[in-house]
């Protein structure tokens, strides 16, 4: 699970940074909900996985959350037209 929500939380990011792109900003319509499923993979990795081998999980959901919040914000300013 943790390997997953790393490789999803990358995905996620990158997919936030085409997003940046002007006129491709409807992208970010599309990879917020991506994101939070990715998120929610994280946060079940880290639930089932031993406190020692959680590195993975924990960086998968912080990279989710940032796609988050940084796709969130580019919506807030351009609606996700630009």
């Amino acid at each position: 699970m943790g390997l997953l929500s790393l490789l999803w939380g990358i995905f996620a990011l990158l997919w936030m940074l085409l997003a940046f792109i002007p006129l491709l900003g409807w992208g970010n319509w599309f990879m917020i909900p991506f994101a939070v499923v990715g998120a929610i993979i994280a946060a079940i990795g880290i639930a089932i996985t031993a406190p020692d081998k959680r590195g993975r999980a924990k960086t998968g959901l912080i990279l989710n959350v940032v796609a988050i919040a940084v796709g969130s914000a580019r919506l807030l300013l351009g609606g996700g037209l630009i």
